[in-house]
């Protein structure tokens, strides 16, 4: 079943963290390798971090792996587009990432990219993996085995955990990603939510071209693959995978299973 293989769904060669894909015959199986990809891969910035499991009390910018606390300016500018910049003495950068007083990092195990920002009441758990130019909103909170591409947005009050969004995938507002992938350039509008756990306490399956296919997933929300657009106030079911460029309506609850690229599907 090649149209289930995740470069079915994804541009894998550009993504940094491809090799959470390798090997899997099924794309969701990419959620069993979160946990010893971040293991083998995650090298915290966070080590000189004073404040864990508090609000920071004061704005700090991570630069060429130090963490400051004063001496720098931020400029703004719109993160996911890489318009970002801080004034570091006399030079100013797209490099620094800005952490904001109120803003949390629950523990050392957390590497946040060049460029990212996180907001005032942001909270992010290890392990994680925030990438370049990604933005985590006011009030979102990061659960932990989390893996965020770049240029990406973990908006306001949207939850996530046990996830991966690749390159310039966005959640802006009132989300929730469990379980989930989400491909380049998806978009889910505001109040989305990936659904992850059956009412009925089971294994979830994904029923694709007549075949009904037993992941082994008990916790298991979406794929969603590149350049999806999803509209606001949508629930996607369980075991919900859903081929490049689809597109739903707002309102509309997704039954599981696989869609078709290019699929509208409708309430």
């Amino acid at each position: 079943m090649n149209f289930l293989k995740p470069d079915a769904f994804f541009d894998l060669p550009s993504f940094v963290h491809r090799d959470l894909f390798t090997g899997c015959k099924y794309v969701w199986e990419a959620l069993n390798n979160i946990t010893g990809y971040l293991g083998q891969h995650m090298r915290s910035n966070m080590g000189g971090l004073k404040s864990f499991r508090r609000p920071l009390p004061k704005t700090i910018a991570v630069w060429r792996g130090k963490i400051l606390d004063s001496g720098f300016e931020i400029i703004g500018g719109d993160v996911s587009r890489g318009e970002f910049r801080v004034r570091i003495g006399d030079e100013e950068t797209g490099e620094a990432a800005v952490l904001y007083e109120g803003s949390v990092i629950w523990d050392d195990a957390v590497f946040i990219g060049p460029g990212a920002v996180v907001e005032p009441g942001a909270l992010v758990k290890g392990p994680c993996i925030i990438g370049a130019q990604t933005e985590v909103r006011q009030g979102a909170y990061v659960r932990g085995n989390c893996i965020v591409g770049s240029r990406c947005v973990v908006g306001h009050t949207t939850e996530m955990k046990w996830s991966i969004l690749l390159d310039g995938a966005k959640a802006g507002h009132f989300a929730y990603i469990g379980d989930s992938i989400l491909g380049m350039d998806v978009n889910l509008g505001a109040g989305t939510k990936l659904a992850n756990l059956k009412i009925k306490d089971q294994t979830i399956r994904v029923m694709a071209h007549g075949t009904n296919i037993i992941t082994n997933l008990r916790k298991f929300g979406a794929v969603i693959g590149d350049h999806v657009e999803i509209g606001c106030n949508a629930v996607t079911n369980p075991g919900t995978v859903l081929g490049r460029s689809c597109r739903v309506f707002p309102l509309t609850s997704v039954r599981a299973g696989y869609y078709e690229p290019n699929s509208t599907i409708r309430g």
